[in-house]
């Protein structure tokens, strides 16, 4: 299983509804259940309106194939949610041990 890690820094008047897209059961979520190895989206929040969101996959594979196949939505999705924040920057794919 992998954990796909990404950062994020959201404005105060957008916090409300960057926690609803990308929380577990948000739009971002909701898109990657569509992918039976899509196992979860866990949203944590830090000082300073950062958060991490880590989404785990069954394998990272699964995760690039589900990518390929449905990019332009994911594209489009990406482009919906980028005014809500002010800095995003991928941590990474970590593989569960």
């Amino acid at each position: 299983m992998i954990e796909i890690l990404w950062e994020f820094v959201v404005s105060e008047e957008n916090k409300d509804e960057f926690e609803h897209h990308y929380s577990a059961g948000g739009t971002w979520a909701q898109f990657f259940r569509r992918s039976a190895a899509f196992r979860g989206t866990t949203l944590l929040a830090g000082a300073g309106n950062r958060y991490i969101t880590c989404d785990r996959w069954d394998s990272q594979e699964a995760y690039e194939g589900f990518r390929r196949a449905n990019a332009e939505e994911y594209a489009a999705l990406d482009r919906r949610f980028e005014p809500l924040t002010l800095a995003e920057h991928s941590l990474g794919i970590f593989e569960m041990k």
